[in-house]
């Protein structure tokens, strides 16, 4: 119950992170998200810093790193799971993986969007 919390409360976090800094760098006149750039890419180089510490030294406790990487990174920016996951493909080696992940990642995540899109019209 208690990793749930921590997780609760990093997602609460970063989620209002995430919002405030869109909110803020977000172009409404050229309609390009860069708030939503802006935190996809400090989302991904914060869980590269948490796990790669937590691998690196062992010295994060399991709740730490839920906290952190789970939670906060989870709310603030799921893009940061994607690219280390990733990471992990290629450090290891899997290429085959890493680009099945990516291609069906950024094909299907479209095409939800869209099919999202056109279902709510029926609701």
């Amino acid at each position: 119950m208690k990793q749930l919390v921590l997780v609760f409360i990093g997602g609460g976090f970063g989620s209002v992170l995430r919002y405030l800094i869109g909110k803020f760098l977000n172009s409404s006149e050229t309609g390009i998200p860069y708030g939503t750039f802006v935190a996809n890419i400090l989302g991904s180089l914060l869980i590269g810093l948490v796990l790669g510490y937590a691998s690196k030294n062992e010295t994060l406790s399991l709740n730490t790193t839920l906290l952190l990487a789970t939670g906060f990174c989870g709310g603030f920016t799921t893009f940061s799971t994607f690219a280390y996951e990733n990471h992990v493909f290629l450090k290891s080696g899997d290429f085959t993986s890493f680009a099945l992940y990516t291609i069906a990642s950024f094909i299907i995540g479209f095409l939800a969007v869209f099919a999202g899109m056109y279902l709510v019209k029926f609701i």
